[in-house]
Protein backbone atom coordinates (compact mmCIF):
# COMPACT_ATOMS: atom_id res chain seq x y z
CA UNK A 1 0.00 0.00 0.00
CA UNK A 2 1.25 3.14 -0.89
CA UNK A 3 0.12 5.78 2.12
CA UNK A 4 0.75 9.01 2.82
CA UNK A 5 0.38 10.95 5.60
CA UNK A 6 -0.34 14.86 5.14
CA UNK A 7 0.12 16.42 8.08
CA UNK A 8 1.36 20.19 9.84
CA UNK A 9 2.38 18.54 13.05
CA UNK A 10 6.22 18.01 13.47
CA UNK A 11 5.94 14.89 16.03
CA UNK A 12 4.21 13.36 13.36
CA UNK A 13 6.47 14.37 10.88
CA UNK A 14 9.39 13.56 12.81
CA UNK A 15 8.18 9.73 13.64
CA UNK A 16 6.57 8.67 10.35
CA UNK A 17 9.31 10.46 7.74
CA UNK A 18 11.86 7.29 7.51
CA UNK A 19 8.62 4.87 7.54
CA UNK A 20 6.32 6.30 4.80
CA UNK A 21 5.37 9.10 2.43
CA UNK A 22 4.83 12.44 4.77
CA UNK A 23 3.86 15.75 3.16
CA UNK A 24 4.82 18.27 6.29
CA UNK A 25 3.43 21.57 5.65
CA UNK A 26 5.32 23.06 8.15
CA UNK A 27 3.68 26.73 8.71
CA UNK A 28 0.36 25.69 7.62
CA UNK A 29 -3.10 25.76 9.65
CA UNK A 30 -5.65 23.40 9.69
CA UNK A 31 -7.86 24.04 6.88
CA UNK A 32 -4.03 24.18 4.69
CA UNK A 33 -4.22 20.86 5.38
CA UNK A 34 -7.84 19.75 4.57
CA UNK A 35 -7.41 21.93 1.14
CA UNK A 36 -3.72 19.49 0.70
CA UNK A 37 -5.83 16.29 1.13
CA UNK A 38 -8.47 17.79 -1.18
CA UNK A 39 -6.04 18.24 -4.24
CA UNK A 40 -4.39 14.96 -3.71
CA UNK A 41 -8.33 13.25 -3.68
CA UNK A 42 -8.50 14.87 -7.30
CA UNK A 43 -5.32 13.02 -8.13
CA UNK A 44 -6.82 9.57 -7.12
CA UNK A 45 -5.93 9.33 -3.87
CA UNK A 46 -8.22 7.97 -1.41
CA UNK A 47 -8.60 9.08 2.21
CA UNK A 48 -7.80 5.92 4.72
CA UNK A 49 -8.60 8.23 8.02
CA UNK A 50 -11.17 10.56 8.35
CA UNK A 51 -10.76 13.87 8.02
CA UNK A 52 -12.54 15.16 11.05
CA UNK A 53 -11.42 12.09 13.31
CA UNK A 54 -11.09 12.87 17.10
CA UNK A 55 -13.02 15.02 19.91
CA UNK A 56 -11.23 18.29 19.15
CA UNK A 57 -13.16 20.85 16.87
CA UNK A 58 -11.34 22.01 14.13
CA UNK A 59 -11.23 25.87 15.87
CA UNK A 60 -9.92 24.25 19.31
CA UNK A 61 -6.87 22.95 17.59
CA UNK A 62 -4.35 24.36 14.85
CA UNK A 63 -2.62 20.46 14.17
CA UNK A 64 -4.01 17.93 11.56
CA UNK A 65 -2.80 14.61 10.19
CA UNK A 66 -4.31 12.24 7.79
CA UNK A 67 -3.51 9.63 6.03
CA UNK A 68 -4.24 8.75 2.20
CA UNK A 69 -3.20 6.27 -0.15
CA UNK A 70 -3.34 6.06 -3.97
CA UNK A 71 -6.15 4.71 -5.64
CA UNK A 72 -6.72 2.19 -8.12
CA UNK A 73 -8.14 4.66 -11.02
CA UNK A 74 -10.10 7.55 -11.40
CA UNK A 75 -11.31 9.88 -8.65
CA UNK A 76 -12.79 8.28 -5.16
CA UNK A 77 -15.78 10.08 -5.31
CA UNK A 78 -16.86 8.85 -1.08
CA UNK A 79 -13.37 10.30 -0.98
CA UNK A 80 -14.45 13.87 -2.29
CA UNK A 81 -17.47 13.91 -0.83
CA UNK A 82 -15.97 13.27 2.73
CA UNK A 83 -12.91 15.66 2.26
CA UNK A 84 -15.28 18.68 0.67
CA UNK A 85 -18.08 17.82 3.83
CA UNK A 86 -15.05 18.53 6.22
CA UNK A 87 -13.88 21.35 4.65
CA UNK A 88 -17.52 23.11 4.87
CA UNK A 89 -17.81 21.96 8.14
CA UNK A 90 -13.89 23.22 9.34
CA UNK A 91 -14.90 26.63 8.06
CA UNK A 92 -18.00 26.45 9.83
CA UNK A 93 -15.83 26.11 13.09
CA UNK A 94 -13.85 28.74 12.40
CA UNK A 95 -16.28 31.38 10.86
CA UNK A 96 -17.94 31.04 14.22
CA UNK A 97 -14.57 31.14 16.89
CA UNK A 98 -11.37 31.44 15.58
CA UNK A 99 -8.80 29.35 16.96
CA UNK A 100 -7.05 30.45 20.12
CA UNK A 101 -3.37 31.67 20.53
CA UNK A 102 -2.58 28.63 22.74
CA UNK A 103 1.04 28.87 24.91
CA UNK A 104 3.54 26.18 23.31
CA UNK A 105 2.74 24.19 26.57
CA UNK A 106 -0.88 23.44 25.42
CA UNK A 107 0.25 23.49 21.65
CA UNK A 108 2.50 20.58 22.35
CA UNK A 109 -0.36 19.10 24.16
CA UNK A 110 -2.34 19.24 21.01
CA UNK A 111 0.82 17.88 18.78
CA UNK A 112 0.68 15.16 21.21
CA UNK A 113 -3.08 14.43 20.82
CA UNK A 114 -2.54 14.72 17.07
CA UNK A 115 0.18 11.97 17.07
CA UNK A 116 -1.94 9.82 18.95
CA UNK A 117 -4.74 9.62 16.93
CA UNK A 118 -2.31 8.76 13.82
CA UNK A 119 -0.41 6.17 15.58
CA UNK A 120 -3.61 4.16 16.41
CA UNK A 121 -4.86 4.71 12.58
CA UNK A 122 -1.85 3.47 11.88
CA UNK A 123 -2.07 0.57 14.38
CA UNK A 124 -5.48 -0.42 13.41
CA UNK A 125 -5.04 -0.73 9.42
CA UNK A 126 -1.70 -2.72 10.04
CA UNK A 127 0.14 0.50 8.15
CA UNK A 128 3.62 -0.26 10.19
Amino acid sequence: MNKLIVTNNSLVFEKYCNHCGVIYLKDAGYLDVLYAVRDRIHQSYVLLTHPLAGSLKPNQTPYKSIIITRGEAGVDTDSVVLIENSIAAAQKFLRDRNTPSWSEKILGDFRTVDLSLIENAMQKRSFN
